[in-house]
């Protein structure tokens, strides 16, 4: 480690925060392909409204057709699997490229810069935005995953800024 410089380390700690969010996706893509029901039941509870309080202002907006829950459950199935191809490919591109010039390291940041963006809209938008103002999933004392995605979030946020940011030399 007495050979490792500022900027090599920065390299590194960029490249090793990109391979801890990917083993993250791929634990998610594994659990939503091994227990589908367990997801699968909380996706359908949420877009049912069944277990928040009784609103009938908002009541209008439950989903509550089987086939629509598996539809939707498949598209947020579908978006994990890309941002963790993308954040996959492009932790390989930030390893591949550790020692290269400043210019070609910033470029081998896209494809990671890109599955995050993809990870910020499924627990931002779609969990946060979505399922809590929406469906009101906050207002659930079961089928709530609000802090669980703000968690995520909070990780990702600061990952892509310092991602991002062209501190190498």
């Amino acid at each position: 480690m007495n050979h490792l410089t500022t900027d090599q380390l920065i390299r590194y700690s960029k490249a090793v925060l990109m391979a801890s969010f990917s083993f993250f996706g791929l634990l998610v893509m594994v659990g939503n392909f091994t227990d589908y029901p367990t997801n699968y039941e909380y996706v359908g509870h949420v877009l049912s409204m069944d277990t928040t309080r009784e609103n009938t202002n908002i009541s209008y907006r439950a989903i509550r057709s089987p086939m629509l829950h598996h539809r939707i459950y498949w598209i947020i199935i579908t978006l994990e699997v890309m941002y963790t191809v993308y954040c996959l490919m492009g932790t390989y591109q930030l390893f591949k490229h550790i020692n290269a010039s400043a210019d070609d390291f910033h470029e081998a940041k896209k494809l990671s810069i890109v599955g995050l963006l993809i990870a910020i809209f499924i627990y931002y938008v779609c969990l946060q935005v979505v399922g809590v103002e929406w469906f009101d999933m906050d207002e659930s004392q079961i089928w709530n995953i609000k802090d669980w995605a703000r968690h995520i979030v909070d990780f990702i946020v600061p990952l892509l800024i310092f991602l991002a940011l062209k501190t190498e030399r």
